[in-house]
């Protein structure tokens, strides 16, 4: 049940799209080639057009109040993997809260925390979200992993008292029983590819690499897989050995160390988020092999550019990592707006790369844009 009333919305920016009366049931809007092979949708097949681009826009702008009057907070859960390395999560509650303060909503939360590896855990608490359903009026969802997370997702979506957004995935899966109200990413496919054009004007062609890969499934085949096919047919690159290490630091230290002793001739290392990218650098760094070798990050998160300040790292896929919680924020000021039908249903950020051939003012000027709301520099753990 809704805690909030509201009047006639005086909007910045006139959103496109149109409401599905039945949910959404009526999805894909579109077809788009390849949609037979797979097993979810992508963000053009579901977003209605100009959704998403005037969600962007009201994203970057000033924020507009929220036109109605709230009886009382609204409830909203978080259940994140939020315990791991990635300050993705910390940072995306942070812009969260702050637009919702900058909106004038009221709101009160209460997070459930655990590793990326904890997927029970994740289902223990969904399990409590779903007993509790009379409490929350919105919970945010970020799966340890698309796949095995499915049943959690289509639980909680099920729950008409619920409002549910799924953070840090943009590939809605075709079979769930119930669909999110909306995903909120930014695209690890579009940003493999960013990172391939940057790698081989680099770089050029004919490099030797090794992978640190995370958990088999969307996200790594997008982060790791797109790049790797990308480099390899462009630049006639070779992947000489791909480790996974479930995006864990010990995943990327102890896959970095394997790759120093054992296939010395691999001059890149390719790490698919935060966390393995640390402790990869973690491994050069112990035996003095950080200036030799050229190692990838993802993500852009404060511990990354910190590292590439240092010489430690030298380039990742550098999300304007804000967006997805300020676009949270807006999203439920539309829901209580009753203008939900009016949104994207998969919000994507922007992406470019961050390197070390950048100059202290251009990763600054970076860094400021995309943590606007949450800060900058590396967050207090």
């Amino acid at each position: 049940m809704r805690l909030f009333t509201t009047t006639a919305l005086t909007a910045m920016i006139a959103f496109t799209g149109a409401a599905m009366a039945d949910g959404h049931s009526k999805l894909p809007l579109k077809e788009l080639p390849g949609i037979a092979d797979r097993d979810h949708w992508v963000p053009g097949e579901v977003n209605a057009d100009g959704a998403l681009e005037a969600m962007q826009a009201v994203v970057g702008a000033e924020a507009v109040p929220f036109s109605g009057t709230q009886d009382k907070p609204i409830q909203i859960a978080l259940i994140y993997p939020s315990s791991d390395t990635s300050d993705f999560w910390a940072r995306n509650y942070l812009a969260m809260t702050k637009r919702l303060d900058q909106l004038g909503i009221k709101y009160e939360t209460t997070e459930f925390a655990s590793r990326q590896v904890e997927h029970s855990l994740q289902s223990t608490y969904t399990n409590q979200v779903v007993l509790d359903k009379d409490i929350y009026d919105y919970v945010v969802f970020g799966p340890s992993e698309l796949a095995v997370q499915a049943d959690n997702i289509s639980k909680l979506a099920s729950e008409e008292a619920l409002t549910t957004y799924v953070w840090a995935f943009h590939t809605p899966l075709k079979d769930l029983t119930a669909q999110p109200d909306a995903w909120f990413d930014f695209s690890s496919a579009a940003g493999a590819l960013t990172m391939c054009d940057y790698m081989l004007g680099r770089l050029g062609e004919g490099v030797t690499m090794a992978m640190n890969r995370g958990i088999p499934g969307i996200t790594d085949n997008q982060r790791s897989g797109d790049f790797k096919a990308c480099v390899e047919e462009k630049g006639n690159w070779t992947t000489v050995y791909e480790h996974y290490g479930e995006y864990q630091r010990e995943g990327g230290f102890a896959g970095t160390s394997l790759i120093l002793q054992s296939y010395p001739e691999a001059t890149v290392i390719h790490n698919a988020n935060t966390a393995m990218a640390m402790g990869s650098v973690e491994a050069q760094v112990s035996v003095g092999k950080e200036k030799e070798v050229f190692s990838t990050g993802w993500g852009g998160t404060g511990l990354e550019l910190d590292a590439i300040r240092r010489g430690e790292l030298d380039a990742t896929p550098m999300r304007m990592g804000d967006d997805v919680g300020a676009a949270t924020a807006e999203a439920i000021k539309a829901d209580m707006e009753e203008r939900a039908g009016e949104l994207p249903f998969v919000f994507l950020g922007r992406i470019t790369v961050a390197h070390d051939q950048m100059s202290a003012e251009e990763i600054d000027s970076l860094e400021k844009e995309a943590f606007r709301f949450s800060g900058v520099g590396a967050l207090k753990r």
